[in-house]
């Protein structure tokens, strides 16, 4: 019987099975015997190019990690409606008990160029993604509007901005807000730069953006 999947995955698990698995199958037995007990959640982009496992240098069972368009955090809103990051943050920080959640975003974003310009990157026509995006409308509108800044400037400008978005809107939860406030849990952001590999971190005194010592 035909296995219906992409030959490149195919030949990708063939690797994982006869290289990565055998030096971590205790971890994988203990992770499937015991459950998973991440200490740190990520909030990241779904884009291909800025996978946080890979990032970190994470192992099995290190990240709980939540990725949508943008990285962004909706506002608390308990209605009957479908929530799937707010389910996930709320998995993540009542039933998992993380300590740190860090909302990653990272250059070239393409939600983000659609959401500064959209008559360049139009927005798809379809249902969900427009209505995402408008998360950051406010922002992005104050920040399209700066002709002082060159469109480069501008595309980094609202990333960075729409994380401190996201973190604002983590604290509309109640369960993150109380966990905070008895220190009990940490908000973190931090911002990836496709083209060259570099990490910044925001700082959470000034909310400036700055790269971490790695010596």
């Amino acid at each position: 019987m035909p296995v219906h999947l992409p030959d490149h995955l195919i030949a990708g698990y063939r690797n994982f099975m006869s290289g990565r698995y055998p030096s971590e199958s205790g971890r994988y037995r203990s992770l499937a015997r015991d459950g998973q007990t991440p200490e740190t959640m990520i909030i990241a982009c779904c884009d291909s190019r800025a996978a946080p496992e890979s990032i970190f240098d994470a192992g099995p069972g290190e990240l709980f990690v939540v990725r949508n368009v943008a990285n962004l955090v909706p506002p608390y809103a308990p209605d009957d409606q479908f929530h799937s990051t707010s389910a996930a943050l709320e998995f993540a920080v009542q039933a998992l008990k993380v300590k740190n959640i860090v909302v990653m975003g990272h250059g070239r974003c393409g939600g983000i160029r659609a959401a500064l310009d959209p008559a360049a990157s139009p927005l798809s026509p379809g249902d969900f993604i427009g209505k995402w995006m408008s998360l950051v409308a406010p922002a992005a509108g104050v920040v399209a509007g700066n002709t002082m800044m060159t469109a480069g400037e501008r595309q980094t400008s609202l990333e960075r901005i729409s994380i401190r978005y996201s973190i604002a809107n983590l604290r509309t939860f109640p369960c993150v807000k109380i966990l905070e406030g008895k220190g009990r849990l940490t908000l973190s952001g931090a911002w990836f730069d496709i083209s060259t590999g570099e990490l910044w971190v925001m700082n959470r005194e000034t909310g400036d953006f700055e790269r971490p010592e790695l010596d």
